[in-house]
């Protein structure tokens, strides 16, 4: 069993629906409207859904990508009709959020190390605090006992946000005055989670702009430190993007994957944006894969990536690849 199948919920995928409708209103719709009553796959057909999946902030290169893609099916299958452009776009969709192997990751139940660590990074206002706070409530949820490291000292607002979800969830939070090392308290919150045979450890970690120098430094330091208090450690480093910034989000990720090794992506605040098609763009263009979708306020809001469901969502219908191929 996967590090995170015993998360996953029996009503995941309808709150997932629920909360890409936004998303789904502008680009399905389109989508829909751009094959109606047309005979045959033209350039300018082309063209409108290039601009489609522009508009759904999905990004210039994998936009690039998959127009390549879906131009060599169609350059392959002279009989192809615009209301097949559904499903084409629906593969090129699931082979982009296809999972890559992780590199010095521990995701299988039966192999991994005890406590498994992740580390937690991203800017100030992504949500990060918060989804921590939700992942903490989520693997109690699920019988695992949880720590929480409050590794952000440089914001006391943050320290003060972590204990308050710690409040929330009944999840123990490892603290130490505002402006201490991050890298202590990541360090006596590995050794405190070791002592107590915690089995998950989650460290917040300072959000300051992601184009500051000393960002890889740090993140260098309590990676240091962590492996000293266990090998192996951290297991994780999960990134935190707000969906909603759109195009400024990848640029994060940019910043990040530049800094330190991440190995997956939190994306927060699905929900409030009609274009979640960044998701795709993200996946795209770093290789990571998406982990967790915040889709609400609620704690069972951060929800599992689900890229079947996902893409079910945007496009409608059963998303089952292989639809291409069909003769």
């Amino acid at each position: 069993m996967g590090f995170f199948d015993f998360l996953k919920g029996r009503k995941e995928k309808e709150a997932l629906v629920q909360g890409l409708e936004r998303t789904k209103e502008g680009f399905f719709s389109k989508i829909v409207r751009l094959v109606t009553g047309k005979t045959r796959i033209d350039d300018e057909l082309l063209e409108e859904l290039e601009e489609i999946l522009l508009s759904a902030d999905v990004g210039v290169a994998t936009t690039i990508r998959i127009m390549q893609g879906l131009q060599s099916e169609i350059d392959r299958r002279k009989d192809l009709k615009p209301s097949d452009l559904q499903g084409l776009l629906r593969d090129r969709m699931l082979e982009l959020l296809g999972e890559p192997e992780l590199k010095n990751s521990h995701l299988d139940q039966t192999s991994s190390p005890s406590p498994r660590v992740v580390l937690v990074v991203g800017v100030n206002g992504v949500g990060k605090t918060t989804s921590i706070g939700k992942l903490a409530w989520r693997f109690k949820q699920a019988g695992q006992q949880v720590v929480m490291g409050a590794a952000d000292t440089f914001r006391a607002a943050a320290v003060e946000q972590l204990l308050l979800w710690g409040e929330r969830t009944g999840v123990r939070v490892v603290h130490q005055q505002s402006g201490s090392d991050p890298a202590s308290v990541a360090f006596d919150t590995l050794r405190s989670a070791i002592a107590s045979s915690a089995q998950v450890v989650l460290i917040d970690t300072a959000g300051r702009l992601h184009n500051k120098g000393h960002l890889m430094a740090e993140l260098t330091k309590i990676r240091t430190v962590l492996n000293k208090a266990m090998p192996g450690a951290p297991h994780e480093v999960w990134l935190v993007l707000d969906a909603s910034t759109g195009q400024n989000a990848l640029e994060q990720a940019r910043q990040f994957t530049a800094a330190t090794s991440v190995t997956g992506l939190i994306l927060t605040k699905l929900d409030g944006t009609a274009k979640g098609g960044v998701a795709l763009g993200i996946c795209s263009e770093f290789g990571i894969p998406i982990r967790f979708v915040g889709v609400g306020e609620g704690m069972e809001h951060l929800q599992v990536f689900d890229k079947e469901a996902f893409v079910e969502a945007l496009l409608g219908g059963q998303a089952s690849s292989g639809h291409a191929n069909q003769a």
